[in-house]
């Protein structure tokens, strides 16, 4: 017998355990992965799904994992090998055209049956360092998806319970770190096997109409929060539009990005129609595993903020059914197969970023001034004497705009990243490599406002020995934009030079693929720094002060942006601040 309605009581409860085993699935994930992308960044996403793929419950981890396993698990529906599931399956999937959010990502997924019924799926996803691609780690000048590595669509990797002993041979000879991929895909099978186990028991301690009816009651919850915020926005559409640098290969080409936000009562449509056709490189977005995953995580985060809501609202598929997403197919956010679409994380980032910007007038205290928006993500390696490849995945920090009431976070991932930072200590103990510099950037300033915009970091790797670089990053000529009068940010910039022979300092673009370098080169990343928020001369002198002894701000960037005089002293000169500042704003008028 169905129950219609859950109890409030009840319903917290359940919710809380849904809640819970998503984290304790993510933390077994990371804890028991060998590969410092996963172990140390992160880089991954578990939860709890229901037999129409709907997503109860999500790890507090990157986002665009989590809000991606629904069009994985569509995807192994269209590709289920033998066409059904069965006790003890265990399937893994990385199809980018059929639904996943790119290839490195290979989801595990286990269905969860009690008594003989299929009540849901235990699923995660995770970064794996190397899936035997064209370049060791990462790919972005490849001509199509099959360059991209091993490519699984539904495959069982096991069967009734038993392991396809082929198929895990089969990984193992095809990736340039085959004992991290086959550890890592151990973490995530334990991982998926711990979520089934602690949904059956919560089906054995309420039932499985109960739980079934809470599932539903909180999607619906969330739903009827994001609506109703969504109907605080007056309808009406919204634009902003930005361009990418390049596509990896053809780099006199920008690529622009075109956003349209179309609100209407309590729903909302992001149009990118107007944005980039697909790219012949790496440089494209799947469409149902990441261009749309993207967006949901634009308005989840504008108006669901954990630290800015009263009432908690459950991360689950309720905030994804307000949100429609169009993208014309031969887009670059819509690439037709086999185009390969690979390094597709920065143009999310730049679409979340161009949302935000479109929503200004409308959202004044939830937006920011423009975001770093950009991830930079290396892959460095090498082959040791043994004739063995290493190869290791960095994620580096950008920096956030200026903010309603507070200055941009400094040197941290921001928007759908959520990764976090690999120790360096880490990096020395396992690989042959050396970390010159990390710290906070000094050579340009953030943008200036009543609110700051956050400082980019600065990280230089120096290599021990002959190596390569594959660099996916972006924003090396768009430069992150100040809002409410603030003023614009800093672009990045890639330099490599060499420590034992003067061949002076090389710049890069912003992506590229396999770079040779030898022992002694060091690739220095420079992350863009954030845009203001609000009038830099309603910043108050002492901030600006505070932010010179900081270092953080130049004497001269004080006088000429913000019209304060500060002296050798490092004192501020109230009179001649006072004077300046009155100058400033009629020059304005």
């Amino acid at each position: 017998m169905s129950i219609k309605e859950v109890d409030p009581i009840t319903l917290q409860v359940i919710g809380g355990a849904f809640d819970t085993i998503a984290q304790e699935m993510g933390h077994v994930l990371y804890r028991m992965s060998f590969s410092s992308i996963i172990r140390e960044s992160q880089d991954l996403g578990a939860g709890l799904f229901d037999t129409n793929f709907s997503t109860l419950c999500e790890s507090d981890s990157t986002p665009l994992h989590i809000g991606s396993i629904p069009g994985y698990l569509r995807g192994i529906q269209e590709t289920l090998q033998g066409g059904e599931w069965n006790e003890g399956d265990i399937v893994i999937h990385n199809h980018p055209y059929y639904g996943a959010s790119h290839s490195p990502d290979i989801a595990v997924v286990m269905p969860i049956f009690w008594k003989g019924e299929l009540v849901g799926f235990s699923a995660n996803t995770a970064h794996h360092v190397d899936i035997g691609s064209a370049t060791p780690g990462l790919i972005i000048d490849i001509p199509d998806v099959f360059a991209e590595g091993m490519l699984f669509a539904g495959t069982k990797l096991y069967e009734k319970g038993k392991r396809n002993e082929a198929i895990w041979q089969f990984l193992g000879r095809n990736s340039r770190m085959p004992k991290q991929l086959q550890d890592d895909l151990e973490a995530q099978i334990a991982s998926v096997k711990l979520g089934a186990r602690r949904f059956i028991e919560l089906i054995e301690n309420y039932g499985k109409d109960t739980v079934s009816a809470a599932a539903n009651q909180l999607m619906d919850y969330s739903e009827r929060i994001l609506r109703s915020r969504i109907a605080e926005i007056p309808d009406g559409e919204y634009y902003a539009e930005g361009f990418l640098d390049d596509d990896g290969r053809n780099r006199d080409k920008r690529l622009p990005i075109k956003v349209c936000v179309r609100v209407k009562g309590d729903s909302v449509e992001v149009d990118l129609t107007g944005s980039a056709d697909q790219v012949p490189t790496g440089f494209n977005v799947p469409f149902e595993g990441s261009t749309k995953v993207a967006c949901f995580f634009a308005f989840r985060a504008l108006l669901l903020d954990t630290a800015t809501s009263e009432e908690y609202v459950p991360q689950n598929e309720g905030s994804f059914r307000p949100i429609n997403v169009i993208a014309p197919e031969g887009s670059s956010f819509h690439p037709k197969f086999p185009a390969a679409a690979e390094a597709r994380f920065t143009q999310c980032n730049r679409v979340i970023d161009l949302i935000v910007r479109a929503l200004s007038p409308v959202l004044p205290e939830r937006v920011t001034a423009g975001n770093s928006a950009s991830l930079s993500f290396v892959a460095y390696s090498g082959i040791r004497p043994s004739g063995d490849y290493w190869v290791f995945l960095e994620v580096n920090e950008g920096a956030y705009g200026g903010r309603p009431h507070s200055d941009g976070p400094d040197s941290i991932d921001n928007l759908m990243c959520n990764t976090r930072n690999n120790p360096i200590e880490d990096l020395g103990m396992h690989l042959p490599m050396i970390c010159d510099r990390y710290e906070l950037r000094d050579d340009v300033m953030p943008g200036a406002g009543k609110y700051r915009g956050g400082i980019g970091v600065v990280k230089a790797q120096r290599l021990l020995t002959d190596g390569s670089i594959t660099h996916e990053n972006e924003r090396h000529l768009d430069t992150p934009w100040g809002v409410f009068g603030g003023e614009l940010g800093a672009v990045g910039k890639v330099e490599i030079y060499n420590t034992l022979e003067d061949r002076g300092v090389k710049q890069l673009p912003a992506k590229f693929s396999g770079v040779p370098v030898k022992a002694g080169d060091v690739m220095a990343f420079y992350a863009p720094c954030g845009g203001g928020f609000g009038n830099p001369l309603e910043r108050t002198p002492k901030q600006v002060r505070e932010d010179v002894l900081d270092g953080f701000c130049t004497r001269e960037h004080a006088r000429q942006s913000y019209g304060v005089v500060v002296m050798e002293d490092e004192e501020i000169d109230v009179a001649a601040t006072s004077e300046l500042r009155e100058q400033m704003r009629q020059k304005v008028a």
